[in-house]
């Protein structure tokens, strides 16, 4: 008998790989998912031996169904049972909301019914653009802070700045302020020098979801890419900047990183702090105790109405691409994009396909260099179908764009941490700003057209003109989209 395994023990573990490999696929075809995300797995089930089980393993297994994370635990509590209602529309609200927004209250009573996100309507807002303008303020509020800081980010790392942000946490935590910081296992880099110096400063942190040898995993699934900052309940921060070194533009060396965040002083605050405290309750090891006190009633001198959407495996509904999907095919005069990563699902596809060839001026800026060569030649293999719909793509020159906006109409527009590919939509966490108002919307177009300025207009033919190495390179990426 040893005999025999030593003789044939290949095609003993090759036989042994494939009747794992058809359970998996069986497994897969029940599941009735996406059928390209299906077919995908299926290819590398049966081409790639070993490998494909692996790849399955951390990216194929499905865990929105299997309800592991806590959000509803956290909905169920008083206080923040009590919250909800207390932002719940009155009638006479809601008819000088529906006045006001027109169709765009469809995108408002969508978020509502899948997760119950209430529509918030005092709110200021301040759109910060790139890092410069974000940490500069950002940790002016972080030193004033009175009461509590609790901050959720995908990637800290203690560099200079993240240093600096790490420090105040530490000052402010020996000051007796609460301090609660939860980071992505993969995403974040942070010394174990720095945690000890978090821990002994009394600053409660937590990583999200650990992971062996992180550095290897990048793209491991379900990782929490969300920027959040809340401070004393009264002010917080939103967007697409994560705090590195890399998200400020070094003018000695040249490098630009162009990026969007948000700063939300109001009742908005409250709908992001119970996302963060559903994260916290999933994080930590201890009973979480939720207090009125996070919940501060805070005056404000706008009235801009926003919804804040959060989605994840710890929703039932896919909210983030809903709305978006929505926004697009309700509307009427333009739709401007800007996404570090488009890797798009067929909906997206199609709605834009379809709004560009309604009349609907559509316009989409990627980045000419991107910082995932996978990424880069898959979002190329989808402009064709664009292009030919007569939406206008136009590839940013100066830098990395890395901004997560999307403006419709002159009143609706969405600041957030979702790109828009199948990860933001369907795998990871992600939390997104949508506001409804004309002045923000302004704001975020003037800002689209001076990218423009700084973009390559993609043009139609020449990208049918390509060489059959880039085609090549882009039906191979293309081919791996449902799972990077």
């Amino acid at each position: 008998m040893l005999q025999f395994l030593k003789d044939y023990y290949w095609e003993i573990l090759i036989a042994f790989n494939y009747i794992i490999s058809i359970s998996v696929v069986i497994t897969i075809l029940l599941k009735n998912i996406n059928p390209t995300k299906t077919l995908s797995y299926i290819i590398v089930l049966v081409f790639f031996p070993f490998f494909g089980l692996v790849v399955y393993y951390f990216f194929g297994q499905e865990y929105r169904k299997n309800k592991i994370f806590g959000k509803k635990h956290i909905l169920n509590k008083n206080v923040v049972k009590s919250i909800n209602k207390e932002l719940e529309l009155t009638n006479r609200d809601i008819k000088k909301i529906d006045k006001y927004l027109d169709d765009k209250v469809k995108l408002v009573k969508l978020l509502y019914s899948s997760d119950a996100e209430p529509l918030t309507l005092k709110n200021d807002v301040k759109i910060l653009k790139n890092g410069e303008e974000k940490f500069q303020k950002l940790i002016k509020d972080l030193r004033a802070a009175k009461h509590h800081i609790h901050m959720e980010y995908y990637i800290i790392k203690d560099d200079a700045i993240g240093t600096e942000v790490l420090n105040i946490l530490c000052e402010k935590s020996n000051e007796g302020i609460e301090v609660k910081l939860i980071y992505d296992a993969v995403g974040s880099k942070i010394s174990s020098k720095m945690k000890k110096k978090l821990t002994n400063s009394g600053v409660e942190h937590y990583p999200f979801m650990p992971v062996l040898f992180s550095r290897f995993t990048g793209k491991m699934n379900y990782r929490n890419h969300r920027k959040i900052t809340i401070i004393d309940g009264k002010t917080a921060y939103v967007g697409g900047i994560n705090i590195a070194d890399e998200y400020l533009n070094d003018h000695q060396t040249k490098r630009f990183w162009r990026d969007t965040h948000i700063c939300i002083k109001g009742e908005g605050v409250k709908s992001l702090q119970i996302h963060f405290l559903a994260t916290w309750d999933f994080v930590c090891d201890k009973k979480l105790t939720v207090y009125k006190t996070f919940f501060p009633e805070v005056e404000t001198n706008q009235n801009v109405a926003i919804q804040i959407a959060a989605s994840g495996p710890d929703t039932d509904w896919a909210n983030i691409m809903e709305v978006i999907f929505t926004a697009i095919t309700t509307a009427e005069d333009y739709i401007y994009i800007t996404t570090p990563y488009f890797v798009p699902n067929d909906q997206i596809i199609t709605a834009l396909q379809v709004a560009s060839k309604s009349g609907v001026d559509v316009r989409l800026i990627i980045p000419d260099k991107s910082d995932s060569w996978v990424v880069k030649h898959a979002s190329n293999s989808y402009l064709e179908e664009l292009l030919k719909a007569g939406v206008k793509v136009y590839k940013y020159q100066k830098g990395f764009i890395h901004a997560k906006t999307m403006v419709i109409d002159d009143i609706f527009s969405t600041v957030g941490t979702s790109n828009m590919d199948y990860r933001s939509f369907n795998i990871n966490f992600e939390v997104n700003a949508f506001i409804y108002d004309v002045k923000q919307s302004e704001i975020l177009k003037s800002h689209f057209m001076e990218d423009i300025n700084e973009s390559k207009e993609v043009s139609y033919k020449a990208y049918l003109n390509r060489s059959k190495f880039d085609k090549l390179k882009e039906s191979y990426c293309r081919l791996w989209s449902p799972l990077i």
